[in-house]
Formats: C-alpha cells, sequence, structure tokens
C-alpha cells in the first residue's frame, strides 16, 4: 500500500468526508488542501444520471469558461491554402494541412486541439486511429469540424473547452488552477453546470445530477452539495 504524505494526511484531515460543502466553499478549500508546489490543475467531476450506451443519453458537448481553464492550448488548423492567414491572425500556432498530415502520422500529436474545414475531412480520416484515442480528432458537435476557423481558434483560446461522459456516467473537467481566486473556480464550475443542466435528456429518469465534486491534483476530493450549487 502507497504511504500516505504529512502534506496529504493534514489535506485530508482539513476535508470531511462526510460533509457536502457549497459550490463556493468547496473552492476555497480546494485552495486550501493544495499538496503541490506547482500550480495544479483543479477539475471538477460530475456523475449524471444518465445511461451513456444509449444514443440520446451520452453527453457530449462545449463550454466556453469565463476565466478560461489556466492554460494556454496548441491548436493546430488543418486547412485549405485560402483560410491559413485567417487561422494565423486568429491566434493559431500551427497552420497548414497534408505537412500536418504526414507529420501526425509519423506519430506527433503535440498539440492540444485541431480544428478542421469540413472540405478536408476525408484526408484527415486517415489518420483517424491517432486522434481517436488522444482525443484530437475534430468533430462538428464540439465545434472543431467549421469553415469558420478563425472563430473557432479564438474560442479555444479564450477557454472554450469540451466535455464527454464516460461510461460510468460521469463528466470530468478542468475549471482552472489553484492559483485562480476561489470566485474564478466557482464561477467556471457553474458556467459547467449551467450548461449540464441545460442538455438533460428527456428520456433520463430519475435524479440527474447525482454527485459533484472538486480537486486539484494530487488532493482528496471535495463532495459539493447538489442541491444548491449557486
Amino acid at each position: 500500500m502507497a504511504k500516505v504524505s504529512k502534506k496529504r494526511k493534514v489535506a485530508n484531515e482539513k476535508v470531511d468526508s462526510t460533509k457536502f460543502y457549497t459550490l463556493r466553499e468547496a473552492t476555497d478549500l480546494v485552495k486550501e488542501v493544495n499538496t503541490t508546489k506547482f500550480d495544479a490543475s483543479v477539475d471538477i467531476h460530475v456523475r449524471l444520471g444518465v445511461d451513456p450506451r444509449k444514443a440520446d443519453q451520452a453527453i457530449r458537448g462545449t463550454v466556453t469558461l469565463p476565466h478560461g481553464t489556466g492554460k494556454v492550448k496548441r491548436v493546430l488548423v488543418l486547412c485549405t491554402p485560402d483560410k491559413e492567414a485567417e487561422a494565423k491572425a486568429a491566434g493559431a500556432d500551427y497552420v497548414g494541412l497534408d505537412e500536418y498530415i504526414t507529420k501526425i502520422s509519423q506519430g506527433w500529436t503535440d498539440v492540444d486541439v485541431i480544428i478542421a474545414m469540413p472540405n478536408v475531412m476525408a484526408k484527415i480520416g486517415q489518420i483517424g486511429r491517432i486522434l481517436g484515442p488522444r482525443g484530437l480528432m475534430p468533430n462538428p458537435k464540439t465545434g472543431t469540424v467549421t469553415i469558420n476557423v478563425g472563430a473557432a481558434v479564438e474560442e479555444v483560446k479564450a477557454g472554450k473547452i469540451s466535455f464527454r461522459v464516460d461510461k460510468y456516467g460521469i463528466i470530468h473537467s478542468p475549471i482552472g488552477r489553484v492559483s485562480f481566486s476561489a470566485d474564478k473556480l466557482a464561477e467556471n464550475a457553474l458556467e459547467l453546470i449551467s450548461t449540464l443542466e441545460k442538455m438533460k435528456p428527456s428520456t433520463a429518469k430519475g435524479t440527474y445530477m447525482k454527485a459533484v465534486s472538486i480537486a486539484s491534483t494530487m488532493s482528496p476530493g471535495i463532495a459539493v452539495d447538489t442541491k444548491n450549487i449557486k
């Protein structure tokens, strides 16, 4: 069994595992119990009352966090030459097509988001087996397949993130960094939760928002009161 560090023991003692905290209390506490020396990521985990095996309950979408995630995302735009200037002006880190398809086929995936034009998706299909498992495959549902590549790049750079329910019915998403104020973390979390609430499938039965917790890298999870999220 792995040994628990002194810092982690102290952090664990500060979190009451039997209590459900308000969202604001949770974002205050997640900063307090952080044990890393670096600017750790703060993540939210939302367990939904859905059956991901059913197509209409496989929750997937995007949300623009008001304060971003604190991470500068590297964006690759795969487009035709006439759209390259637009993508570069919007802040894309890499722009091109054939040369990047070749590069990716050889193992390069040093990007966080790939945006593509609809008319180049046939070419991108040949590297789908590489991009898919890494969550990099462009998809119209997440706004990463579009003719408006400039706007898509700006949205990603401004804090737009994608989310997808896993096979256990849980959404995992970053909401910022420990260096963020508790208010900013709470506002980012609320934006995601509000988006999920609006996406509730009409076929979902029972409690929809089953459980919510917040944790930073290597810190204990903090349970949030789902009946009083505001």
